[in-house]
């Protein structure tokens, strides 16, 4: 099984227990810890395609995002939820 999937499915299955920020510390903790590794290992190589490819990935999500399309009360409901 795919390491992203099973990680997945392990948030999934414990959405409850963990909020949003938990959810993106972990990861951020993961990718640091991976990042981490091929620094010492010297696959500086492979953080260039992987920063590259993520860079990408990034711009076609904006790119592909319909921010015309977003209406007030989403936006405000969103900040009622953050408080």
């Amino acid at each position: 099984m795919h390491f992203k999937v099973l990680i997945y499915r392990l948030i999934m299955a414990n959405q409850r227990k963990f909020s949003r920020r938990t959810i993106a510390l972990f990861w951020m903790a993961l990718l640091a810890v991976i990042i981490g590794v091929l620094i010492g290992f010297e696959q500086i190589a492979v953080l260039y395609v992987l920063a590259t490819l993520s860079l990408v990935v990034l711009l076609l999500i904006v790119a592909f995002a319909d921010l015309e399309n977003v209406d007030r009360q989403a936006l405000e409901g969103f900040a009622q939820d953050a408080e």
